[in-house]
Order: C-alpha cells, then structure tokens, then sequence
C-alpha cells in the first residue's frame, strides 16, 4: 500500500502530536485573521460562530492527508476543493488563487516552526521534506505559480505576506471570538503561543507580545512529556468540550 506521506516522514512526526498541531493552528488563526481574503470565511459564517469548532474540522482533513494511503489522500484533497468551489458558487465570486497559496503557506511555515519551538532546529533536508508534502497537495489543488523547492519558496513567501496581510475589522472581530470562546486564561496563552511561532511581520500587525513570557515554561512543558503529565495539563489548560478531540492527535507516543 503506497502512503501520501512516508511512514518515516518528519511530516508524519510533525502531525502526529496534538501539542505540536495546537502549536500549528495556534500561528495560523494569528495569521489568517490578517489575511486579505478573510472575508471568505465570514462569508459562511462558520470561522466567527465556531473557531474551535473549525480548527479540529480543518485538523482532521490535514490528518487524512498526512497519515493517509495515497489515493484517500487525494480523495481528501478533492473534497476540500469541492467544498470551496460550492462556497464561490453561493457567494458568486471565486476565492483568488493567492488566497490558496497563502493557506498552503501557512501550513508549510507553521509546521516548521512549531515543531521547532517544541522539538528541535529541523535539518535543511527535514525543511525541503516538509515543502514538497504540502507541494503535492498544491499541485493536486491546481494551484499556479508555486515555487518548486523550499529555497525558491523563502523569498515567495515573504512577498505573499507583505501583499495579502492587513489588520481590518475581520481580523478585530476574529480576536474577539477567540477570546469569546476560549476565556481570558485561554485566550492569553493563546496570544503567548503566537508570539513564539509568527514571523516578525505577523507579530508587529497584531501587536503580539516580543517576548512571550511562557517561553522559560517550555523546557518544564517538555520535561513533563518524559513523566507522562503533559496530557493533565492539556486538560487543564485546554476546553474540556474538545477534550476527547484533542486526545484524539496524538497518533505517535511522546
């Protein structure tokens, strides 16, 4: 049986921990809430009434791709497609190619630095390995105009994101609904989770703190990991009503 994704990938390492994907999605709500093309999710209204909800809806696609045989993968991929093309349909408009690109992005960049803050510096080759995974993705998307290895993509991406970020009303409201949802605690641990994982540029639009004060906790969040206590804190810390869900990431042993 041929996979997606190798089984020996540092991508399946990667997505294969709740704290590391919660450390990935953490960076990309803080993202995609500048993003131009916002609107689009306002537009079904699901991101704004349901923020948790659509991140574990979102996770679990990701994770059909990542850990999947290659064809369900590519059913995967194509659903995602249809969905959006469904979305354009309703609304009478069509979700800019950039827009899927940046996405794409997203996940490229946060998958790498997430793991980075809480595992270690990835190799050059683990990097390049990371790109090309979520590459075959964009190709099965039909995405134009994507860089073909992760050096040509360093300097795309940084002009995607000085293009297509802003801070707006979406991204004010969005801030809001998370910490509607989440709760004050919650919700500063959340801006602290950001801080460590955003580019520079994402950091300065929301005006996230520069140096998150959690960064010295990490070394004993880890430690906690060897004792088997970092699934109590994730139940402290994290909504109980998405507790089973969050237990549900971790596919690979600590």
């Amino acid at each position: 049986m041929e996979f997606f994704v190798e089984s020996d990938s540092i991508v399946r390492r990667i997505w294969g921990k709740s704290d590391t994907i919660l450390f990935i999605f953490g960076g990309a709500a803080a993202e995609f809430a500048l993003n131009k093309a916002v609107d689009w999710l306002y537009f079904t209204g699901k991101l704004p009434a349901d923020p948790l909800g659509r991140l574990f809806s979102t996770v679990q696609y990701a994770r059909k791709i990542v850990f999947a045989e290659k064809e369900a993968a590519y059913k995967a991929i194509d659903t995602i497609n249809f969905i959006h093309k469904s979305v354009e349909n309703s609304r009478g408009a069509v979700i800019p190619d950039w827009a899927y690109r940046d996405v794409l992005f997203m996940l490229i960049y946060y998958s790498i630095s997430s793991f980075e803050v809480l595992e270690r510096q990835l190799t050059a080759d683990e990097k390049e390995e990371v790109f090309q995974v979520f590459y075959r993705v964009g190709q099965r998307m039909n995405l134009k105009d994507l860089p073909t290895t992760y050096t040509e993509w360093l300097p795309v991406r940084d002009k995607h994101m000085r293009n297509d970020l802003e801070k707006s009303k979406f991204t004010i409201d969005l801030y809001k609904q998370y910490k509607k949802h989440l709760g004050r605690v919650r919700y500063f641990l959340l801006l602290q989770e950001q801080s460590l994982v955003v580019p520079p540029i994402v950091r300065n639009l929301l005006q996230l703190p520069a140096a998150a004060i959690i960064k010295p906790v990490l070394p004993l969040y880890k430690f906690s990991r060897l004792l088997k206590l970092d699934g109590l804190i994730k139940a402290i810390l994290l909504p109980k009503t998405y507790a089973k869900e969050i237990k549900s990431l971790d596919l690979l042993p600590g």
